[in-house]
């Protein structure tokens, strides 16, 4: 499989989908992974730690999109992402649907098979990705109240 990571481009968001040891495990799993240059450098993952690690490194975003079949971000993507969007492409992020109609209708469209991290659940039907940023949006509100 084809796996891509692009640079985050939402406001202040500065985490990379995939760090050079997942890279590592796709790799020795067979599969090729390509991230867009600079991707990791705002969580201090640098290009040499990502090439160490076995990925092709692509000079822009879109090239990435148009190569991956399973594209793994952490944020939603952005209104200018959606026309990267192409049939049966698997897309691994945070989407939060419910407030947001037209990335639905992109990803419909698009013929996406989308995993949005928030509802994948435990057999206990605990949220895994969800409740850490619960967690750190609970103790934020105390200060962005004060």
């Amino acid at each position: 499989m084809k796996i891509g990571c692009v640079k985050e481009i939402k406001n202040n968001e500065y985490r990379v989908g995939l760090t050079p040891d997942i890279v590592k495990a796709y790799v020795a799993a067979g599969h090729h992974v390509y991230i867009e240059k600079g991707a990791g450098v705002g969580s201090g993952f640098t290009d040499n730690e990502y090439v160490d690690a076995g990925v092709s490194l692509i000079d822009n975003a879109s090239d990435v999109w148009h190569m991956a079949d399973m594209m793994v971000k952490v944020k939603e993507p952005l209104e200018c992402e959606y026309p990267l969007f192409h049939e049966g492409m698997i897309l691994y992020t945070y989407l939060h649907l419910a407030a947001d109609k037209e990335q639905m209708d992109a990803l419909l469209t698009g013929k996406v098979k989308a995993v949005a991290y928030e509802t994948i659940q435990e057999k206990d039907q605990s949220l895994p990705c969800l409740a850490p940023m619960s967690q750190i949006a609970g103790r934020l509100s105390i200060q962005e109240g004060a």
